[in-house]
């Protein structure tokens, strides 16, 4: 006649019943916790500015060359072909306080501060307005548009020249 084996009970009260149950739950719940956060700090190690700009971005050259091409025969512009090209965006329509072209009343203040501190203010940029009218244009060229508008609301400033040619070498 065989017995029945003898086991032990580790369990011997109801509080280390519920006690066992929750560690049971709660140590592999906690595992897959930590394995979950080791795979996404790993999936994502090394993340920083470089990773989230594209690739385009990354392999960009460093700079880029602009040839502008002029023809030899092209002086500075006039006075009225800068203010077309960039001016009467903003002088056109009057947009951010911009005074409008021909606008006497608008431009009486600013043409009694003089012609030297308009020019400043366009070559420099003031308020609102980038420097140059945000343009790309020589300050002869500047000076042009600035007395072409100042004219049409009142002003009879003259329209500076161009220099004259250096004297070629014999």
């Amino acid at each position: 006649m065989s017995q029945a084996p003898q086991t032990q009970e580790s369990v011997s009260s109801p509080q280390q019943l519920v006690v066992a149950v929750l560690a049971s739950f709660l140590i592999p719940a906690a595992l897959v916790g930590l394995l979950v956060s080791y795979v996404y700090s790993v999936k994502n190690a090394g993340s920083n500015a470089a990773v989230t700009q594209s690739a385009g971005d990354r392999i960009m050259p460093v700079g880029t060359v602009a040839i502008k091409v002029a023809s030899a025969n092209t002086g500075p512009r006039s006075g009225e072909d800068v203010f077309k090209a960039q001016c009467a965006s903003c002088h056109g329509s009057g947009m951010l306080g911009a005074p409008k072209f021909g606008d006497a009343a608008a431009w009486g203040p600013r043409i009694a501060q003089g012609v030297d501190k308009l020019l400043e203010h366009a070559l420099k940029g003031f308020n609102a307005m980038p420097a140059q009218g945000g343009g790309d244009f020589s300050d002869l060229e500047v000076h042009r548009g600035l007395v072409y508008m100042a004219n049409a609301g009142g002003a009879k400033f003259a329209e500076p020249a161009a220099p004259a040619a250096a004297a070629s070498a014999p």
